[in-house]
């Protein structure tokens, strides 16, 4: 057989017949990551890398397609650093880039990136104003307004009467406060307001006038790691008498599970995976099974957000190649192109770049496990309520 192909093969009519057909030949397609991996936001940062890498080995060991190469850069949770770091990445030849984490950051970088031709894509930053820029290249798979429905919907169902809202006063933090402030002041709840400065690290003083002056049933943290630190060591201290303590981003991780459990056990935050993970798709056991065999853990909702956007971009960036069209607005025209069915639900990529059927789900953190327990049919165990963690 192999005989008669190269016969075949000499001939002048197998020369002719392959110079006609087309060929596919497979290529190696550098991909740039830029994410705080030093610095206040590292946590996060990492989580989101593990879940890129992840998506690239997926990616690779895929049968017939194109492979990608990651070159990342650490930002070190400073905006300045970002867009160095998208400059550097364009000039070591990126065709894209995936990552970013804190809207602080995630703003400029993908502005630069968009003066350098570059497709950026992110689940780490929910400022509002960022699908307003009028950029092309701009994608984001998890607006704010999935975060502020979930909480919205759940402080709705466990029934409160009244909220204080302890929020940074960073672009992204103040865009959600507002918009949850507002859909709960519509539905009858008392909502008090309490903004602090990023750099703040004593949080007693605000803690002690929830306690002392707006005496509610919830409080809601909306800011970083770092501040729901800070926040709940305070409360601890003072013990206001509340039913339940929620956060948006970042704190329902196993991660803050295992490095501060008794001063989080109880406390709610938005979370697309509980801990222990599970997943009834194929596609989501086969991620669980590659991160685990990867890192020896289980994946956090951080690195499922960073596999999903990851694995779109690098089949939008396959796509693309295979068409020849990475260096004519190929990559950005494929991720619009279709919706697409992900670990984290449907993803349809608008005009702008955002994902407007986005939905969180809330999870609260029960002696060291993730639990989800919003929305009901998404639910993996039941809300503990009344609970904070110093009860």
């Amino acid at each position: 057989m192999r005989q008669c192909f190269i016969k075949w093969l000499t001939s002048s009519s197998g020369i002719a017949a392959l110079a006609l057909a087309p060929m596919a030949f497979a290529a190696e397609l550098p991909v740039g990551v830029e994410l705080p991996l030093t610095g206040g936001m590292a946590r996060a940062g990492n989580a989101q890398l593990e879940g890129i890498k992840v998506a690239a080995d997926v990616f690779n060991q895929r049968a017939g397609k194109n492979t990608v190469k990651l070159i990342v850069i650490d930002d070190e949770a400073q905006p300045a650093k970002a867009v160095s770091a998208v400059e550097k990445l364009a000039s070591n030849g990126a065709l894209a880039i995936t990552g970013g984490y804190g809207s602080n950051s995630v703003s400029p970088a993908s502005e630069a990136a968009e003066k350098a031709g570059l497709v950026y894509i992110t689940s780490g930053g929910v400022d509002s104003a960022m699908t307003s820029r009028g950029l092309k290249n701009f994608f984001r798979v998890g607006p704010a307004s999935g975060y502020s429905k979930a909480i919205v919907g759940l402080i709705a169902d466990m029934n409160v009467k009244s909220v204080s809202i302890v929020s940074s006063t960073k672009q992204a933090t103040s865009d959600l406060a507002r918009d949850v402030k507002g859909a709960l002041s519509a539905k009858g709840v008392k909502v008090t307001q309490h903004e602090f400065d990023p750099a703040m690290s004593d949080f007693k003083p605000v803690v002690n006038k929830i306690k002392l002056q707006d005496k509610p049933d919830a409080m809601l943290m909306i800011g970083y790691e770092n501040d729901y630190i800070g926040i709940l060591r305070a409360a601890k201290v003072l013990k206001p008498k509340l039913k339940a303590v929620i956060g948006a981003w970042s704190l329902a991780t196993p991660k803050m599970a295992a490095e501060f459990g008794d001063l989080v056990n109880g406390a709610i935050g938005t979370a697309m995976l509980p801990h222990p993970v599970q997943f009834a798709s194929a596609d989501g056991r086969a991620f669980v099974a590659a991160y685990t065999k990867a890192y020896n853990k289980e994946p956090d909702y951080l690195a499922e957000f960073s596999y999903v956007q990851s694995i779109l971009l690098f089949e939008a960036l396959s796509r693309a190649a295979d068409k020849s069209t990475l260096k004519s607005g190929g990559i950005a025209k494929e991720l619009r192109a279709q919706p697409f069915d992900t670990l984290i639900g449907a993803v349809k990529f608008d005009e702008k770049g955002d994902n407007p059927a986005f939905l969180n789900n809330m999870a609260q953190i029960q002696d060291g496990k993730v639990v989800i327990v919003w929305p009901k049919d998404k639910a993996t165990g039941t809300l503990k309520f009344p609970a904070t963690p110093w009860q």
